[in-house]
């Protein structure tokens, strides 16, 4: 066990305080409070049903295209809210950073712990879409758990990277939602994997949040395990840009202090 595992679990009660204090902020003077978890990817799902299944009628692999949508908008929606907090979690808490000693990366993983929460709360409504439909759990169900921990470690390596450029690169809080847009557009979100051309999946699946959303769809709708190549890559990916991000954001956070 490496001596920074180490320091995060002496840690480890700050992190679970400032997870709380995450939950507890996102939804201070709200009046629906944590209400919103749920009503923002269900208010995606009902825009993107109306577009994409009426108006422009994008198949959904023989799916109700409600449940077809919603199976990939949480995901998402748990990946760009995370990002989109944690990128300037650093320099929100400037106070912090600057007059206390404790791990910084706790910053950021506290936003996704809070991420996590909401997460868990929308999935609610996902079951229940599941029963209205008569879309039957199986036991690739047992696969959830990898594919989740994949995506958390996509999330902590493009959070970590993000928030630690943001503190000497103010700029990054601007890109990172325009990135986000793109990376959207990206991933078949709002569309099933079937509609890229073969010869471009290759290419398209180098996005590791392509392979984990169809991941996704295959274990809850299809009752299907992963395609091994595709969840390949995006392990790949994810874990090698884990790695890379930790290993920058321990090199910054020495300057942190001084720059912020």
């Amino acid at each position: 066990m490496t001596s920074t595992t180490l320091e995060l679990l002496r840690y480890r009660e700050l992190f679970w305080t400032w997870v709380v204090r995450e939950i507890k902020v996102r939804y201070k003077q709200s009046l629906l409070g944590a209400a919103w978890a749920i009503l923002q990817p269900l208010a995606l799902m009902t825009m993107f049903t109306l577009v994409f299944s009426q108006l422009v009628q994008v198949p959904s692999d023989g799916l109700p295209y409600p449940i077809f949508s919603y199976a990939a908008v949480l995901p998402w929606t748990f990946f760009s809210t995370s990002l989109s907090f944690g990128t300037t979690s650093l320099i929100n808490n400037m106070n912090l950073v600057t007059k206390t000693y404790f791990p910084r990366e706790i910053l950021p993983l506290g936003v996704i712990g809070a991420g996590l929460f909401d997460y868990a709360i929308a999935s609610s409504i996902f079951f229940g879409m599941m029963a209205y439909y008569r879309v039957p759990l199986t036991v690739r169900v047992l696969w959830l758990p990898v594919i989740l921990v994949l995506q958390v470690a996509l999330m902590l390596g493009v959070t970590l990277l993000a928030s630690g450029l943001t503190v000497f690169y103010r700029d990054v809080r601007f890109v990172v939602p325009l990135g986000l847009q793109l990376w959207f557009y990206a991933t078949p979100v709002i569309y099933p994997l079937s509609l890229v051309p073969d010869r471009l999946q290759p290419f398209y699946m180098l996005n590791p949040m392509a392979g984990l959303i169809t991941s996704y769809r295959r274990v809850l709708l299809s009752g299907e395990s992963p395609v091994v190549s595709h969840l390949g890559v995006a392990a790949a990916v994810s874990l090698g840009l884990l790695v890379m991000a930790y290993w920058v954001f321990k090199r910054l956070e020495r300057s942190f202090a001084d720059v912020i």
